[in-house]
């Protein structure tokens, strides 16, 4: 068993080109970058999913290397499956991000399991959840067809979006957000995440995205970049016009339920498999002093507040505050603790069952 497994993976920042502009507020949650906006709005949190981008990019572009070292995930993953992964799964599962958006995304929608099976061969399609963990001002984001909105309106909405650049926003539902929401972007969903948003993404993990609206901020998209290879006719199938009103916004909006409460430890969960066969995600919230040692393995980990230290039965500790993220491996399940010293905020991302 490599060495690397057995004990929590820390990795090597991760940024992620895309079209849009972002990534100011990661001055505060990361505490390395310059409060400024770039094409680097992404963070990709141990990830072993290639990024889709335009043009010649960099070699593996978004999949994640392992802090220290010349190890990428993928290659770790695959030289020692059964110690990262446990039985029964092949990768990751799940896909963790934290992105800033400084200007709204293009109106979008991504593929379900079926969709993407039948045509891009993948067993995932991009079910998502947005945790709010920080905000600009006016912060919004945008979900569901408004009632009534038909195919026919939406197709003609493209074309005229060409000159009329942000008309499309009249179709679907604007919702204001704040920080500590959280919404469940099931695939087939129209949305956009509108600017001002630091969020913590969790989702399958694919790059597959249907975005027909043709600008993004000053950014025009090409039909590949719009509709990823596939006919237009055949990649708008991906837009579910059910999904509307007010419905649309309760199916979004999650209620954190409290799971555990011991110790100076709070659990909630944020996403579970009540709402999804995806993922499932949850929020400790540690007082100092305190700790928390049920911890999923294999699951990815964000620190989004406070400090702290994660401690192994062996004697091992490694330091955590705000913007640190980890993995553990399947191998050390029911080996680490998570350690408070500054009421401690953790999220974990746990992938499907299998």
């Amino acid at each position: 068993m490599h060495e690397l497994t057995k004990r929590p993976i820390f990795f090597e920042r991760n940024r992620v080109f895309r079209v849009y502009l972002g990534g100011k507020l990661f001055h505060n949650f990361f505490g390395t970058d310059l409060p400024e906006d770039n094409n680097l709005p992404e963070e990709w949190i141990a990830s072993d999913v290639q990024a889709i981008n335009p043009g010649e990019r960099p070699y593996k572009e978004g999949i994640s290397k392992v802090r220290g070292t010349d190890v990428y995930l993928t290659d770790l993953i695959e030289n020692e499956k059964l110690a990262m992964l446990g039985e029964g799964r092949d990768g990751m599962g799940v896909l963790v991000k934290m992105l800033d958006s400084a200007i709204r995304l293009p109106i979008q929608t991504h593929p379900s399991k079926d969709f993407s099976r039948k045509y891009f061969n993948s067993p995932y399609g991009k079910t998502e959840s947005w945790l709010i963990v920080d905000t600009r001002e006016n912060a919004k984001i945008y979900f569901g067809f408004k009632e009534g909105v038909t195919y026919e309106e939406f197709l003609k909405a493209i074309e005229e979006s060409e000159t009329e650049r942000d008309m499309m926003e009249r179709y679907i539902m604007p919702i204001p957000v704040k920080k500590g929401d959280c919404f469940l972007i099931p695939a087939k969903t129209v949305h956009a995440i509108g600017a001002g948003c630091l969020i913590l993404e969790t989702q399958e993990p694919t790059d597959f995205t249907i975005q027909p609206e043709p600008w993004c901020g000053d950014y025009h998209l090409s039909e590949q970049e719009k509709y990823i290879g596939l006919e237009k006719e055949l990649a708008l199938q991906c837009f579910d016009f059910d999904m509307c009103g007010q419905k649309a916004v309760d199916i979004a909006t999650m209620h954190p339920k409290v799971i555990h409460e011991n110790d100076g430890t709070v659990t909630e969960l944020l996403i579970g498999p009540d709402n999804t066969d995806c993922f499932s995600v949850l929020r400790h919230t540690v007082k100092p002093g305190a700790g928390v040692s049920t911890l999923s393995a294999p699951a990815t980990y964000v620190v989004t507040d406070g400090e702290g230290e994660i401690v192994m039965d062996d004697g091992f500790s490694a330091p955590l505050k705000k913007g640190e993220y980890f993995f553990l491996p399947a191998a050390i399940k029911d080996k680490c603790t998570v350690k408070s010293n500054s009421s401690l905020e953790l999220i974990e991302c746990v992938p499907p069952q299998v």
